[in-house]
């Protein structure tokens, strides 16, 4: 979803209303490193929570612009603040599962 929104791909853009393009963008650089990190769980690679928690400081620092958007007037769906909270949360958590695990 996150590249339909970011490229307009079958007029996504219209449907999604009033979503946050920072936003948007730092779940596509996110989504690239959940891949190369679901590729560490499989071969348990010790660099695995490592890039998770690259994810999580993005997310973070991403929540955080969010937040102060928001405090500033900026337009958004309050999906975006629920759906950030939990891909934060579980990218946390998942990090923490590979340093637990794998080291």
């Amino acid at each position: 979803m996150t590249t339909s929104v970011l490229f307009d791909l079958f007029g996504i853009r219209a449907k999604e209303g009033n979503y946050v393009l920072f936003v948007v963008v730092a779940n596509f650089i996110c989504a690239f490193l959940y891949l190369a990190a679901a590729y560490g769980f499989f071969f348990t690679k010790k660099w695995t929570s490592k890039m998770l928690f690259i994810a999580s400081g993005i997310l973070l620092l991403t929540f955080i612009a969010l937040g102060f958007y928001i405090a500033s007037g900026g337009i958004y769906e309050f999906k975006t603040v629920l759906a950030m909270t939990f891909r934060t949360l579980i990218t946390i958590a998942f990090g923490y599962i590979a340093y637990k695990f794998i080291y």
